[in-house]
């Protein structure tokens, strides 16, 4: 198991996990737990939530998606274009999941 992420929060966190998943890269999050302790203990980016893939083998496809995800949050803000979901739905920008059958939409 290898970390590919330190999160702000353990909705970042969630969001980013969510990413891997739909991309059929298993992953879950730590520490989430230690955010809630934040002031008592230093936030740090051991203490922050983090995400993990669960297969050594997928951390170099993890870390490209994250890498590709975050080029494409900096050019494109969100609510500025569409998206077209594996499902051939056409969805506004500004939502991640497919309204017509549910799927995490691709960054990619």
């Amino acid at each position: 198991m290898k970390k590919v992420y330190a999160a702000t929060d353990p909705a970042d966190a969630h969001l980013l996990k969510g990413l891997l998943e739909s991309e059929s890269i298993p992953a879950e999050v730590h520490g989430e737990h230690l955010y809630w302790l934040r002031g008592d203990i230093p936030m740090t980016p051991d203490t922050c939530p983090s995400v993990w893939v669960v297969d050594d083998a997928d951390f170099g496809r993890a870390v490209e998606l994250l890498r590709s995800t975050e080029e494409q949050r900096r050019r494109a803000p969100l609510g500025t274009e569409s998206w077209r979901c594996r499902c051939g739905e056409e969805n506004e920008r500004q939502f991640t999941d497919c309204w017509k059958c549910g799927r995490l939409r691709s960054l990619r």
